[in-house]
């Protein structure tokens, strides 16, 4: 595998993308990761489900979920109006702080376990049918805090694992320490939503890895 040369085909586009362009749908992350991430660097994170930004937070959240494939066919999101959000923001706000720290070069036991124990409140907060699938619960916890990849099909394919768990992340975590150099030079700067130009905020270690196996999955 070509590490670099995916993580060049996820930015520049391929046969399939145009790349991260303002416009484009792999920016839908930038904008909602700018968006939590700001509240949580100004010391703001309970304001996300306030009146005054809540009805903000779960369109931010419900877009990205939506342009990133999750309301397409049967889903059950597709049945529902964006106001479902509620109260996976307010599991959000009271979400253990440590989780907006975790990137996968902190992936310790117990920050492993804060993980999946998170992915245990999501699932039983967001009123999802019969039951959030790892790949939504995955691609929430990326588009807010950044610290895991998202689990779809081409992730999974491509890394080689079935199921968001432990043993999935402590690979995560062995591939980031053999990769590390590459990984960390990798990480560009989101795009920001009214300029779209270049912010200071920089795509977690998780996300990089993200696009290094989107693209292999998907080949």
């Amino acid at each position: 595998m070509d590490i670099e040369k995916n993580i060049h085909d996820y930015i520049y586009g391929d046969n399939s993308s145009q790349g991260i362009q303002p416009l484009e749908r792999y920016a839908s992350f930038d904008y909602c990761f700018n968006y939590f991430q700001s509240f949580q660097e100004q010391g703001r994170i309970s304001e996300l489900a306030s009146s005054s930004h809540l009805h903000e937070s779960c369109l931010h959240l419900g877009f990205y979920l939506a342009s990133w494939g999750m309301l397409r066919g049967s889903s059950f999101l597709l049945g529902k109006s964006v106001k479902v959000y509620e109260a996976l923001i307010r599991t959000i706000v009271n979400a253990n702080p440590i989780l907006w720290e975790i990137d996968v070069n902190c992936y310790t036991p117990e920050n492993i376990r804060l993980i999946l124990d998170f992915r245990k409140t999501i699932q039983e907060n967001l009123n999802y049918g019969n039951g959030a699938s790892d790949i939504l619960v995955t691609k929430i916890m990326l588009g807010v805090f950044g610290n895991v990849p998202a689990f779809d099909t081409n992730f999974k394919n491509g890394f080689g694992v079935s199921t968001f768990g432990k043993s999935a992340l402590e690979k995560i975590s062995s591939f980031y320490e053999a990769n590390s150099i590459i990984i960390e030079n990798s990480r560009l700067a989101t795009l920001d939503f009214m300029t779209g130009q270049s912010t200071n905020r920089l795509y977690t270690r998780a996300k990089v890895i993200d696009m290094v196996f989107f693209i292999e999955g998907g080949k």
